[in-house]
This record gives C-alpha cells, structure tokens and sequence, in this order.
C-alpha cells in the first residue's frame, strides 16, 4: 500500500472536515446514512418533482439505486459528509452533502416533497455548512440550482450564497441540457436563516 500512496498521492489521506457528524437542530436530526434508509431515499426521489431538480439522479429512480448509492457513500471514498436529514415523526426525509468533487467543495441538498415549504431544507442546509466551516476556514462552498428552482435560489441567496454564473449541465433525470445557476459561499457571508 506504501508504495501505491507514493506512486498515486490522490489515495493518500485527504484533507477534510473529518468524520461525518451527528447535527441535532431544533426539528431536525442530520446523521450519516444507513442502508435501511433505501426505502425512504427511493420513495424521495422516485418522485419526479423532486428528482427533476437534480442533476445526477436518474428517473425513474428504484430501490436498487438507492443501495447502490448508500453503498458508495458508506464506503469511505467519497470525502466529506453526505447526511440524512431525518425529522423526529417521519424518518428520513431528506439529504445534505458537501463533498469534494474536482478539487472544490460542493453542497448538495434535496428532501421529500411532502415536506417542502416547512423551512426543514434552510435548516438542514445552515446547519450542516456552519460546522464544515469551523471545520474547514478558508473555503468557498460552490453549489448552485436549475434556473428553474426559484425556491431552490432563494434558500441559497438567504443562507448568503453569491451567484457566480451560469451554464449548461446534463440533468439525468430530464435527460437533456439545463441551464444551471452557479453560487458559491465563504464563512463570512453565512447568514442564519
């Protein structure tokens, strides 16, 4: 193993806001996954209106896909922490994750659409960047949304995200090309929502 870490330095430990935490809020309980969460996650995001807004989720969205993730994610290899968002009556009901993806930090964010408007995604979200940040000072968090998920925008403008552009990105489960808008947050600019 040594001397695979000195010939490919990248599997060598990475830098990283450490182990993923355990984040009580004052509705919400923001924990690792477990793979009994499959059910639920498959139930979320096999419903297009959620599905839709996503880029890297395939509709229709199963079951098997929803392990075949869990799987991924529990493995170690992805680095940051991918967090089920789990209401106290409900279960798990939705995902955060902030996860280094080509060199930069990403948030990513969806919950069940039978929880939408609660203000449970502005929660989750604060609550989950607040903690990388003391973990992590100095970085820019990147994210954005499809230019047509205002409430999505909103969310991210009154946490303090900045627009920074916008592309073209492929959306799975809508099979084509999305206009994306860009955004992206530093410690200082974190608002509580």
């Amino acid at each position: 193993m040594t001397a695979l870490l000195q010939e490919r330095p990248s599997l060598a430990l990475r830098p990283g806001p450490g182990p993923c935490p355990v984040i009580n809020t004052e509705r919400l309980i923001l924990r690792p996954h477990r793979l009994s969460d499959a059910d639920a996650i498959a139930q979320s995001l096999g419903d297009y209106q959620v599905s839709r807004m996503l880029a890297r989720v395939s509709a229709p969205y199963h079951r098997q896909d929803a392990l075949d993730w869990l799987v991924r994610q529990r493995s170690g290899l992805v680095a940051g922490w991918i967090m089920a968002i789990t209401a106290n009556d409900d279960g798990h009901i939705g995902c955060v994750g902030i996860e280094l993806r080509h060199g930069q930090w990403h948030l990513g964010y969806w919950l069940n659409r039978q929880h939408w408007g609660r203000g449970y995604a502005s929660e989750a979200v604060h609550a989950a960047v607040e903690p990388f940040f003391r973990r992590m000072p100095g970085t820019v968090l990147h994210s954005g949304v499809f230019a047509d998920n205002a409430g999505s925008l909103r969310l991210q403008e009154k946490l303090g995200f900045e627009i920074t552009g916008c592309s073209q990105i492929y959306a799975m489960a809508r099979n084509g090309m999305v206009s994306h808008i860009e955004t992206r947050l530093t410690a200082e600019k974190l608002r509580r929502p």
